[in-house]
């Protein structure tokens, strides 16, 4: 071994949510750690992700809500919308948590190497300066990148990455995809006043989500003048001396400001130095306790393609490291009934399994479902609708699934999450009091099924 090579207990390549709780989690424990991050600590959830993402959503609303406020009396004048001081004030939070982060690596004795870093071998990894280091253990967790295009012109399209550094609002925008990431954004942008289309090859949106969540939120979004363009396929973007044009299968052209891809994500498995086994879809390959094909190798978050959440990740990297320098566990943290939401407007969540799920896993189900207007748009005479929907096993009466399209669905669904991780059944609901007035009531007090 160089004499000259520093070496750790622990060295994490990636300083996003997964590899700072394993890092610190493992420091914690007594072990000597060090982390590579090529961009900036705090990776895609708190600098490009669910942080920037979440804020621009709530800034998003707040024109729908000063118009339903003139129902209850209110009147709002409108003075337009400062793009750059939304802009502004995100980039400053984020500027704030990815200090925090920093700060909490720092104080944990993590030693930061500002610089990407690749498996070369068990045990050792080299960082981009050309430095080795010799790790008793290693962990990747480099999570996602955006999926690229491949029609003609494919450079001339943004992905969420850039929309946070966007100089200026745009007044039309065209977005590529049928996922969560395209349903938020398509949200956003109309919300804040531009004209949006979304342009999708598939026959839904959402895929995987309940039916009736993908009915509803189709629905709300042709209801805002949203433009759902599915079964269709672009062949290429253009450049106008203006803005940009993207034209489909069939022909037909789409002239706008801004491009936007948003066709899902890719794990990043540069890290894994070509050393490491993936799998078919591109993820790093890991059994049940996260390790790799690379013995004292592990992997950890969106890079093995699994549950692609921050708090799976956390969860994962807390599990690893305790695994691996405290007290021996033996299962791998359970993700089966792990909450997952949509932060389109309206918002989703979903947490276990959707009715065609069920309907494929169980002899027989029960479906009770609600649908209806909540007591504040009646007032602001306002066309919001929340859509609430339980999946029971008719056999046991366990709970199976929930979901729910409507404001605040990721509040109340978390909620949820606990009762079915647990074993609800559908007579406990029934058994709960119900906290009224409320649109979560209506979980307790559902009857109707098909």
């Amino acid at each position: 071994m160089d004499d000259n090579m520093d070496t750790f207990d622990l060295f994490v390549i990636g300083a996003g949510s997964g590899g700072v709780r394993a890092a610190r989690t493992a420091a914690a424990l007594g072990a000597r750690v060090g982390i590579a991050e090529q961009s900036r600590v705090g990776g895609t959830c708190v600098i490009r992700g669910c942080v920037p993402k979440k804020l621009l959503v709530t800034a998003s609303r707040y024109r729908a809500e000063a118009m339903d406020a003139i129902g209850f009396g209110w009147n709002l004048e409108a003075k337009g919308h400062d793009w750059r001081a939304l802009r502004d004030g995100i980039s400053e939070e984020v500027l704030r948590l990815e200090h925090l982060y920093r700060k909490g690596l720092d104080s944990s004795q993590v030693t930061i190497f500002d610089e990407s870093a690749s498996v070369e071998a068990s045990g050792c990894v080299r960082l981009a300066s050309g430095q080795r280091v010799f790790a008793r253990h290693i962990i990747v967790a480099t999570g996602a990148a955006p999926a690229p295009l491949s029609m003609q012109g494919a450079e001339y399209a943004i992905t969420s990455d850039e929309v946070f550094g966007l100089p200026q609002l745009p007044r039309r925008v065209a977005i590529i995809g049928g996922g969560y990431i395209a349903l938020e954004f398509a949200g956003i942008f109309r919300g804040l006043g531009a004209d949006v289309s979304v342009l999708h090859g598939g026959q839904t949106v959402l895929r995987g989500f309940d039916a009736d969540v993908q009915a509803g939120v189709l629905a709300a979004y042709h209801e805002q003048g949203i433009s759902m363009r599915l079964n269709c396929q672009v062949r290429r973007i253009e450049t106008l001396t203006v803005g940009y044009r993207v034209t489909d299968h069939a022909g037909q052209s789409f002239d706008c400001d801004v491009v936007m891809n948003a066709t899902g994500r890719l794990p990043n498995t540069a890290a894994a130095g070509g050393v490491l086994a993936l799998r078919p879809n591109g993820a790093i390959a890991v059994d049940s306790r996260y390790a790799t094909s690379l013995h004292g190798v592990y992997a950890i978050g969106d890079a093995i393609g699994q549950l692609n959440l921050t708090p799976v990740a956390i969860r994962q990297g807390q599990w690893l490291a305790q695994s691996l320098f405290g007290a021996s566990q033996s299962c791998s943290p359970d993700f089966g009934f792990t909450p997952t939401a949509v932060f389109s407007t309206p918002e989703i969540a979903s947490v276990g399994m959707s009715e065609q799920q069920a309907r494929a896993a169980h002899p027989e189900i029960t479906v009770y479902r609600a649908n209806f207007r909540p007591m504040r748009a009646m007032l602001a005479r306002s066309p919001e609708r929340v859509m609430m929907k339980l999946v029971v096993d008719k056999r046991s009466d366990r709970v199976l699934g929930l979901h729910m399209l409507g404001r605040d669905a990721a509040e109340i669904v978390q909620m949820g999450a606990i009762s079915l991780q647990r074993g609800i059944t559908k007579r406990e609901f029934d058994q709960t009091v119900a906290l009224h007035p409320s649109v979560a009531e209506e979980f307790v007090t559902m009857r109707n099924h098909d």
